[in-house]
C-alpha cells in the first residue's frame, strides 16, 4: 500500500518492510494520541477533573525526558530489538490505562505508553537512517509519518467508536490488541542480522551550538499542539455542544487534512529544505491560532481553524524529523532522541498549563498560549537556518 510510493533506487529491505513499519506507527500512535480528544470522557470515568487528567498526561509525557538515553542506547544496538522491546511495552502500557482504576494506575501507564513509544520510534528512523541517503531522507520519513495523521483518521475513529458503543476502556483494549498484531508482523519481518549499528570509520560528532535551535523548537511546537490538542475536546463539548460521535467526526477530519500535510512534506521537503518547511507549517500554526483566539465562541471559525493548526503542525513536524536525525555527525539516534525529548518536554509542561489555562480562563488561554509558542518557533527555526548557511 505505502510501498508503491517509492521506487527500485531504494533499499530492499525499506521497499518490502515499508508497509508494516507504517501500520505499526499508525497503531502505536493511535494508543498515544487517544486520550487527549476523549480527556473528558476518561475523567468522568475515573471520576476525575480535566485539569487532574492534564496533571496524569504531564506525567506521562515526562517519560520522553529519557529519550537522549533511549536515543544512545538505540544507537550502540540492534534496531530491530529495540523496536520489539518499545512494542511489547507499549501494548502493556495501553493494557494499563486500559484497566486502570485510579488516576495515579492512569498516569503510570501513560509514563509506560509514552517511554515506549520514544523507544520504538527512534530506532525505526534510526534504522530508516542506515538504509537511505540523508538527500532522500525526507520522502520515506514523510511517508512514515502519514501515520500520524492515519492514526486519527483510522486508528483513533475506531478507538473512539468502540468508546462511543461501550466504553473509554474497550478504546484502548481495541489499540493494545491493534499494537500486538502489528508488533508481531514487524518483529518477524525485520531481518534482525543487518540492522546493528553501521560500522563507522570516522568519529562521532558532538552536539553543535545551534542544533539548541532545533531542540527549542521541537519544545515549542510540540507545546503548542498539546494547548490546543489536550482542550479541543472539552472546549466542543462546552462551547458548541459536540457528544463523542461528534468528537469522532472532527477526529476523522483532522487525520484526514494531517494525511494531507504528511504527503504534502514527503514530497516537497527535500526540494524546499527541511529549515524553510518547519517554518512554513509553524507560520501556518500562528495564523489559526490568531483565528480560534479572535473567536472561541464561533464554531464555523474555531472548528476549520484547528483543522488548519493541525495541519501547520504536522507539516513542521515531519519536515523536522530528518533535520533532527542529522543534527550529531554519524549519531541520529543522539540528535533525534534530543529533539523528541525537548518535544515531550513541551507536551508535559503543557498538557498541565493548558488544561488549568482552560479551567480559569476558557478556550482563549490555551489558543492564546499556542498563538505564543507557534511564533517563538518561528523565530527559532529561523535563527537556525541561518546558522548553517
Amino acid at each position: 500500500m505505502f510501498s508503491r510510493f517509492v521506487d527500485n533506487s531504494y533499499a530492499a529491505p525499506v521497499r518490502k518492510n515499508l508497509d508494516r513499519l507504517v501500520w505499526g506507527r499508525l497503531v502505536s500512535n493511535a494508543c498515544y494520541r487517544f486520550a487527549p480528544p476523549f480527556i473528558a470522557v476518561i475523567a468522568r470515568g475515573l471520576d476525575v477533573s480535566v485539569a487532574q487528567m492534564g496533571v496524569a498526561l504531564m506525567i506521562g509525557e515526562f517519560a520522553g525526558l529519557g529519550s537522549p538515553i533511549l536515543g544512545r542506547i538505540v544507537d550502540r544496538g540492534n534496531r530491530v530489538t529495540s523496536m520489539t522491546i518499545g512494542m511489547v511495552a507499549l501494548t502493556l502500557g495501553v493494557i494499563g490505562a486500559a484497566t486502570s482504576t485510579t488516576i495515579a494506575q492512569f498516569a503510570i501507564s501513560m509514563f509506560l505508553l509514552s517511554g515506549a513509544k520514544v523507544l520504538f520510534d527512534t530506532a525505526l528512523i534510526v534504522w530508516v537512517n542506515d538504509h537511505v541517503e540523508y538527500e532522500r531522507r525526507g520522502r520515506i520519513v514523510g511517508i512514515i509519518e502519514t501515520s500520524w495523521a492515519l492514526s486519527l483518521f483510522i486508528g483513533v475513529a475506531i478507538m473512539g467508536i468502540a468508546t462511543a458503543l461501550i466504553s473509554w476502556r474497550a478504546g484502548f483494549i481495541v489499540g493494545a490488541i491493534g499494537m500486538a498484531i502489528t508488533g508481531a508482523l514487524i518483529a518477524s519481518a525485520l531481518p534482525r542480522d543487518e540492522a546493528h549499528a553501521p560500522v563507522r570509520t570516522e568519529l562521532r560528532g558532538s552536539i553543535p551550538r545551534n542544533a539548541y535551535f532545533v531542540f527549542g523548537s521541537s519544545f515549542l511546537l510540540m507545546g503548542a499542539s498539546q494547548c490546543l490538542g489536550i482542550t479541543f475536546g472539552p472546549w466542543f463539548e462546552d462551547e458548541f455542544g459536540f457528544s463523542s460521535a461528534a468528537l469522532i467526526g472532527v477526529v476523522i477530519v483532522l487525520g484526514l487534512f494531517e494525511l494531507v500535510s504528511s504527503i504534502g512534506s514527503s514530497r516537497v521537503t527535500d526540494t524546499w529544505g527541511k529549515e524553510i518547511s518547519v517554518r512554513r507549517g509553524a507560520v501556518l500554526m500562528v495564523v489559526a491560532t490568531v483565528a480560534m483566539a479572535a473567536a472561541p465562541h464561533v464554531s464555523f471559525i474555531a472548528v476549520p481553524m484547528l483543522v488548519l493548526f493541525i495541519m501547520g503542525f504536522e507539516f513542521s513536524l515531519v519536515s523536522m524529523l530528518p533535520l533532527a536525525a542529522n543534527i550529531v555527525p554519524n549519531s541520529g539516534g543522539i540528535g533525534l532522541g534530543l529533539t523528541v525529548g525537548a518535544g515531550t518536554c513541551g507536551r508535559a509542561i503543557f498538557s498541565t498549563v493548558a488544561t488549568s489555562l482552560y479551567d480559569s480562563v476558557g478556550p482563549v488561554g490555551p489558543a492564546l498560549a499556542a498563538v505564543v509558542l507557534s511564533a517563538i518557533t518561528v523565530m527559532l527555526i529561523s535563527l537556525y537556518a541561518r546558522s548553517v548557511r
